[in-house]
């Protein structure tokens, strides 16, 4: 019998839908899941200090290399004035200046949501613990 018959005869013939039902064997153990520990972790020490090195190391030697980087290409650009080769540099700075600002701001970026996702975890945890801890409006009863 194919699919259509079966179908067919399921539904002949009757005039109430056939009840449902959902039986549940059993529940998760407390804890954690079987298998180790929860996936999330946050550590607001280390995106602190991750977020401070970019600040204070990752960001200033990144503009220093990039100031260098454009000195040494001026003088090379100076030094083959009248050449093709003095426009081919020319280019190649245009280009290295775009990559440093976009690398710039995708530091600042970084360092913006490090610091943001402890506060965000930090301002979820309070205020989970504030609704769990509030009263319910049974318990005026």
């Amino acid at each position: 019998m194919g699919f259509d018959e079966q179908w067919g005869q399921a539904g002949a013939g009757e005039g109430e839908p056939r009840p449902t039902s959902m039986r549940l064997n059993q529940t998760d153990p407390p804890g954690p899941p079987p298998g180790g520990a929860p996936d999330l972790a946050t550590t607001p020490r280390e995106k602190k200090a991750a977020a401070h090195t970019i600040e204070t190391e990752l960001q200033p030697d990144t503009r220093k290399a990039g100031t260098w980087a454009d000195a040494a290409t001026d003088k090379a650009i100076s030094g083959f004035g009248g050449w093709a080769t003095a426009s081919g540099l020319k280019k190649v700075q245009t280009t290295w200046d775009s990559q440093v600002k976009t690398l710039m701001g995708r530091l600042a970026a970084e360092k913006d949501a490090l610091r943001s996702t402890n506060k965000t975890f930090t301002e979820t945890d309070v205020g989970t613990s504030q609704r769990i801890r509030a009263s319910s409006k049974l318990d005026q009863y």
